[in-house]
């Protein structure tokens, strides 16, 4: 199964190239995004153990400074990306340092991040910088140089690379000692202090890193749909889903996340399109992270250990 799986998880990322129905196409974007988020949450919360509830926090500011700096000051969508990446880390660094300053962890940092978060969709619902509860409509100028194509399948291409950067940026840390430094941090804070392991250093880096892909996510999500309001950017909903598809596939491995991304959105989806409920996703949601935890805390990836 290690064998094949990637070679089966590229097959399937190949398939939308050949199919000419947009819809289809726009559900397999949806499904790498996702899978591309799962593993940056899972950098920090499966690696790391710094299980967050609020990393909608990070893919809003990379949504929003994009497309503020797009609408409002006429720059270049492209250099949304670096510049979104470098907010995203900035905000990791910030709420981590604070946080593990104040030596948080486990449920407390989770219910912080979760604070964070919701303060934050707050203040977009507020501030005229972010067209309170109106949203950011993006114009549409069809232009691969402003970053909107006519064909579904390139914005899914980008979205394949921002999944291969952060598998391999996981896959880096299973063999880097900045990797096994924070998995140690992980296991025992204290025995990785004692070990000579810099800890709040490792943390906030960690939270750092995952706060830079998920805010690239949030710039690709963008640009592509070219529109973001306060809920779309900060709902629970996005910090949920991203945890969610780390757990389902299996957190702290390199290619669960993108397993989970894939499972979690043929349930969802098909679930949606049966079932018409608003309100209905975070419930799904809930229901699955409750049978996760029962029956396969350690996701698809490691069913065939047991």
């Amino acid at each position: 199964m290690r064998r094949w799986l990637p070679v089966g998880l590229a097959v399937l990322a190949l398939i939308p190239f050949a199919l000419h129905s947009q819809f289809l196409i726009n559900l397999a974007m949806l499904t790498a995004v996702s899978a591309a988020l799962g593993q940056a949450w899972n950098i920090a919360g499966g690696f790391g153990g710094l299980t967050s509830f609020g990393h909608a926090a990070f893919f809003g500011f990379g949504a929003y400074g994009a497309a503020i700096l797009q609408t409002r000051y006429g720059m270049n969508p492209w250099l949304g990306l670096p510049l979104g990446a470098l907010l995203g880390a900035a905000v990791g660094a910030v709420v981590g340092w604070a946080s593990f300053r104040a030596g948080l962890r486990g449920s407390y940092f989770a219910l912080v991040t979760l604070a964070v978060a919701e303060a934050f969709r707050i203040l977009a619902s507020s501030l005229g910088l972010t067209r309170a509860g109106l949203g950011i409509l993006v114009p549409l100028r069809v232009d691969p140089a402003n970053f909107q194509f006519a064909d579904r399948r390139a914005p899914y291409a980008l979205a394949l690379a921002l999944v291969l950067l952060s598998v391999g940026v996981a896959s880096w840390m299973t063999r880097s000692r900045f990797g096994a430094h924070l998995v140690a941090v992980r296991e025992n804070e204290d025995a990785a202090s004692a070990l000579g392991v810099k800890v709040l250093r490792t943390k906030v880096a960690a939270l750092s890193i995952s706060g830079s892909l998920t805010a690239l996510g949030g710039v690709l999500y963008t640009q592509t749909y070219l529109y973001i309001d306060p809920n779309i950017a900060f709902g629970s909903e996005r910090s949920v889903e991203m945890l969610l598809v780390a757990m389902v596939g299996g957190a702290g491995t390199v290619l669960g996340p993108v397993v989970g991304a894939i499972a979690l959105h043929l349930v969802a989806d098909t679930s949606r399109t049966l079932i018409n409920v608003p309100g209905f996703a975070p419930m799904l949601y809930g229901v699955v992270l409750l049978l996760i935890i029962a029956f396969m805390p350690g996701g698809i990836v490691r069913l065939r250990r047991a």
